[in-house]
């Protein structure tokens, strides 16, 4: 395993270029299976989770290449229906390759996901919609078992918003017979971009970006060619760094369309937020951080994918910040590593109160998950003296060239062998 190894950082200057999301590759790839024929999926992130799910598609027939982010496959529609458990243990979103190999294949063997231990993601809305929709579906020996003659569309109302189940039967939907109403439907970004690759390979879709998504399935479908979304999170991310390091960065391909939650509370905290352009966003920080409380909701409230990002920034405030987390209920994890370096939180169930501290040091700590190692690492860069983040295979899932991009920004982090 590796570790990061962080100096105190005094400012973060200069530019940086948004990675692709990898929210939006993982189910954009995973629909590749729905249609035989040639792939090129551009601004794909290089990511220990895309080389998972290209390793996945394999398994299903479909043969890959990937170079410089953009990928070219081959689907050359097999009839291969499996998703073993030693890949889909890393992974939550292999559960992505359920909805197509179902419609696609008639078949699928997919292994319970595994990923971050942030709390409960249960399959079981993926399930109980695929089984209106007419599949045969059984959970055994760690494996969900699914079989069908032919899935037919149907109105599904999720009980809880689910991005990936929104995602997994709108994919099912696409090949499936008559018309699919999904309500209670995820509206992220990230959702939309996979309806519009979907729409490029022939599908009739139509509301996605809102809670209710009509899917009119059509019989086939063909491949088509798609440029990845940049990503929000990533690009969230580093608005928060520079809010807590403080400083004056450029984030460039940057989805400004998608960041309005995430720059109305910095732009609370203090940070100086100027759009430039529909891609191109600048952002100053000089001055003392304010005490912002934060509630996460689904899109287009505040993610949970930037709490812990959000937290390290209001480590400093003037004051004392209230974050309610609803989405996980594990996921502050991170707050026992963030006191070993001198912070003051106290929990209460889904409220994490955290009351501003003048100074903190730097410390040893653990990442947990995805996003507690940003936070994580954004912390190092607020604190005095010197931190080392642990087990940052966990960064690796979700950022490319994380510390690279940090450090041409002025931040001094040296990746290292971890022999702890």
């Amino acid at each position: 395993m590796e570790k990061l190894i962080i100096e105190s950082c005094p400012a973060l200057h200069g530019e940086v270029v948004i990675s692709g999301a990898k929210n939006s590759s993982l189910p954009i790839l995973a629909a590749t299976i729905l249609a035989a024929g040639r792939y090129h999926i551009s601004n794909i992130p290089a990511l220990r989770d895309i080389n998972t799910m290209f390793k996945l598609l394999k398994n299903a027939g479909i043969e890959s290449s990937f170079e410089n982010n953009s990928a070219v496959l081959i689907n050359n529609d097999t009839e291969d229906f499996e998703a073993p458990y030693e890949l889909v243990k890393t992974m939550r979103a292999s559960i992505l390759v359920l909805g197509p190999l179902l419609a696609k294949k008639g078949k699928a063997k997919v292994s319970l996901p595994g990923g971050c231990a942030i709390g409960e993601r249960p399959v079981d809305l993926h399930i109980a919609a695929l089984e209106k929709m007419g599949a045969k579906i059984e959970v055994k020996d760690g494996y969900i078992f699914a079989e069908c003659e032919k899935l037919t569309g149907i109105e599904i109302i999720f009980d809880k918003v689910t991005v990936t189940g929104t995602e997994n039967i709108m994919m099912a939907a696409a090949i499936a017979e008559g018309t699919t109403i999904l309500k209670n439907a995820a509206q992220e970004p990230e959702v939309q971009d996979l309806a519009d690759f979907l729409r490029k390979m022939g599908a009739e879709i139509e509301g996605d970006g809102t809670n209710t998504i009509t899917i009119h399935g059509v019989s086939n479908l063909h491949s088509a060619d798609h440029q990845v979304m940049a990503d929000r999170i990533e690009a969230g991310t580093f608005l928060c760094a520079v809010a807590g390091a403080g400083g004056d960065i450029t984030l460039k391909k940057c989805p400004v369309y998608a960041l309005d939650a995430v720059i109305e509370k910095l732009r609370l905290a203090g940070l100086e937020v100027n759009i430039i352009d529909n891609e191109t966003i600048n952002a100053k920080m000089n001055g003392k951080i304010k005490a912002v409380n934060v509630q996460t909701a689904p899109y287009p409230a505040f993610p949970t994918d930037m709490q812990a990002q959000f937290m390290a920034v209001m480590l400093k405030s003037d004051g004392v910040s209230v974050i309610n987390e609803s989405i996980f209920e594990n996921r502050f994890m991170h707050v026992p590593e963030l006191k070993r370096m001198g912070a003051d939180i106290s929990l209460n169930d889904s409220n994490a109160v955290v009351k501003g501290v003048t100074a903190f040091s730097g410390a040893p700590v653990m990442a947990s998950d995805l996003r507690a190692s940003a936070g994580l690492v954004i912390a190092a860069l607020m604190a005095d003296h010197t931190s080392s983040v642990h087990r940052i295979y966990h960064l690796d899932r979700g950022y490319e060239g994380f510390e690279k991009k940090l450090n041409s920004l002025g931040a001094k982090i040296v990746r290292t062998e971890d022999n702890e």
